[in-house]
């Protein structure tokens, strides 16, 4: 079997998959899950900001109030199901995206969903872990390398890259071009679109700030600052008028969450 064969093959296959049905709904439903753990961060954020409690405002801080809620790990099992649905759907579209930004996209955001899913998979089994601590000890593992500061100044900037394309998806609204490439009709609701420019927004100053934080950590020899999306919350809280800058950011990451939910309608309709 040649090379030609064996690639129509397996995009044959990854078209199948990926347009299948029972992976489509389960993929929305993993949208669903996204939507929903940004609406509690954003919420915890809020209560940081507040006074009122809070928690750790992260995914695994999400993902361990759902845990302790009635009935809290049987969703934990569906929303790792529906997250790993959503990453081999987002897998299958490295093989069959129409151009190479849309690969690259589609592998990127399959391993995002692929840790989540695992994430999610650890708190049903009645495991817990730690976004802040995780990014810590990895940062301090790295930085003991003789290679370890270019490398984690090299990642922050990455993740500040990705709040800053995050900040300018939602300022120009380039993410309905995917939705609305999906759209039957071609039509978004208004409502959604406010919802996802606010979203993305709000998400981008998170990451930005997150990355400033790993550059700082690296510059500074202290891992304990590259403390995940936790960390730059708070630190957004700490600034001048943080309470009401914390309280915008937090509002804005659960209006994501909202757009993320409407975003499953546009799986391939």
């Amino acid at each position: 079997m040649d090379s030609k064969t064996t690639r129509r093959r397996t995009e044959s296959a990854a078209n199948w998959a990926h347009d299948h049905p029972v992976l489509k709904n389960l993929a929305r439903a993993g949208y669903v899950v996204t939507g929903l753990l940004h609406i509690l961060i954003g919420l915890i954020a809020v209560r940081i900001a507040t006074g009122s409690g809070g928690g750790e405002a992260s995914n695994s801080g999400a993902l361990a109030q759902i845990a302790c809620a009635p009935g809290g790990r049987i969703a934990l099992w569906v929303a790792a199901v529906g997250l790993a649905a959503l990453a081999l759907w987002r897998f299958a579209e490295v093989l069959i995206g129409p151009e190479m930004k849309d690969r690259a996209r589609g592998a990127i955001l399959g391993v995002v969903y692929l840790f989540l899913s695992i994430t999610a998979g650890r708190f049903a089994a009645g495991g817990s872990s730690s976004d802040g601590d995780k990014a810590s000890g990895t940062t301090a593992t790295v930085l003991q390398q003789s290679w370890g500061v270019p490398v984690v100044i090299a990642a922050g900037l990455v993740i500040t890259g990705v709040g800053v394309y995050s900040l300018y998806k939602g300022a120009t609204k380039k993410f309905l071009e995917e939705i609305e490439s999906r759209a039957a009709s071609g039509d978004v609701g208004s409502a959604i679109v406010c919802a996802g420019v606010v979203g993305y927004i709000a998400r981008g100053v998170a990451f930005a700030v997150l990355g400033g934080l790993v550059v700082w950590a690296a510059l500074s020899n202290d891992p304990e600052k590259a403390g995940g999306l936790d960390a730059a919350l708070r630190y957004v809280g700490q600034q001048p008028a943080g309470m009401i800058l914390l309280i915008i950011v937090g509002v804005g990451l659960a209006l994501y969450g909202v757009y993320c939910i409407a975003r499953a309608k546009y799986i391939d309709e």
